[in-house]
Protein backbone atom coordinates (compact mmCIF):
# COMPACT_ATOMS: atom_id res chain seq x y z
CA UNK A 1 0.00 0.00 0.00
CA UNK A 2 1.32 3.32 -1.24
CA UNK A 3 1.41 6.07 1.45
CA UNK A 4 -0.06 9.26 0.55
CA UNK A 5 2.10 12.47 1.03
CA UNK A 6 0.15 15.40 2.76
CA UNK A 7 -0.06 18.33 -0.10
CA UNK A 8 1.74 21.38 0.26
CA UNK A 9 0.31 24.45 2.49
CA UNK A 10 0.23 27.91 0.98
CA UNK A 11 2.79 29.39 3.60
CA UNK A 12 0.18 32.98 2.76
CA UNK A 13 -2.70 30.52 3.98
CA UNK A 14 -2.06 31.40 8.28
CA UNK A 15 -2.53 28.73 10.42
CA UNK A 16 -5.31 28.37 13.14
CA UNK A 17 -5.01 31.29 15.60
CA UNK A 18 -4.16 33.78 12.39
CA UNK A 19 -7.60 32.23 11.07
CA UNK A 20 -9.66 32.73 14.10
CA UNK A 21 -7.78 36.37 14.60
CA UNK A 22 -9.22 36.92 10.91
CA UNK A 23 -12.61 35.20 11.53
CA UNK A 24 -13.49 36.52 14.86
CA UNK A 25 -11.78 39.75 15.70
CA UNK A 26 -11.61 41.13 12.70
CA UNK A 27 -14.80 39.81 11.42
CA UNK A 28 -16.00 39.13 7.71
CA UNK A 29 -16.05 42.01 5.05
CA UNK A 30 -19.18 43.87 5.12
CA UNK A 31 -20.29 45.95 2.32
CA UNK A 32 -23.12 48.71 3.93
CA UNK A 33 -22.22 52.12 3.15
CA UNK A 34 -19.91 50.79 0.22
CA UNK A 35 -20.66 53.83 -1.91
CA UNK A 36 -20.40 56.24 0.77
CA UNK A 37 -20.36 59.69 -0.31
CA UNK A 38 -21.21 59.46 -3.98
CA UNK A 39 -23.72 62.11 -5.28
CA UNK A 40 -27.08 61.25 -6.96
CA UNK A 41 -25.41 62.63 -10.07
CA UNK A 42 -22.90 60.20 -9.71
CA UNK A 43 -25.67 57.19 -9.13
CA UNK A 44 -27.40 58.32 -11.80
CA UNK A 45 -24.49 58.14 -14.48
CA UNK A 46 -23.94 54.70 -13.54
CA UNK A 47 -27.23 54.22 -14.19
CA UNK A 48 -27.56 55.36 -17.37
CA UNK A 49 -24.09 53.58 -18.16
CA UNK A 50 -25.22 50.13 -16.94
CA UNK A 51 -28.75 50.74 -19.69
CA UNK A 52 -26.27 51.63 -22.13
CA UNK A 53 -24.04 48.42 -21.59
CA UNK A 54 -27.11 46.40 -21.56
CA UNK A 55 -28.48 48.22 -24.52
CA UNK A 56 -24.96 47.44 -26.48
CA UNK A 57 -25.50 43.77 -25.27
CA UNK A 58 -28.77 43.19 -27.12
CA UNK A 59 -27.84 44.84 -29.83
CA UNK A 60 -24.70 42.50 -30.25
CA UNK A 61 -27.35 39.59 -29.64
CA UNK A 62 -29.63 40.74 -32.22
CA UNK A 63 -26.78 41.41 -34.57
CA UNK A 64 -25.17 37.95 -34.30
CA UNK A 65 -29.19 36.41 -34.54
CA UNK A 66 -29.53 37.93 -37.98
CA UNK A 67 -26.26 36.67 -39.14
CA UNK A 68 -26.71 33.12 -37.82
CA UNK A 69 -30.28 33.07 -39.75
CA UNK A 70 -28.56 34.59 -42.74
CA UNK A 71 -25.99 32.00 -42.69
CA UNK A 72 -29.07 29.19 -42.19
CA UNK A 73 -30.92 30.60 -45.51
CA UNK A 74 -27.70 31.40 -47.80
CA UNK A 75 -30.67 32.06 -50.94
CA UNK A 76 -32.87 33.90 -49.18
CA UNK A 77 -31.68 37.58 -48.99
Amino acid sequence: MAWRKRAARDPREGGFLWNAFFKYLAGPATTDNAIEGVTPEAREAWKRDLEARKEWSRQQRERKKIEREARRRPGEA
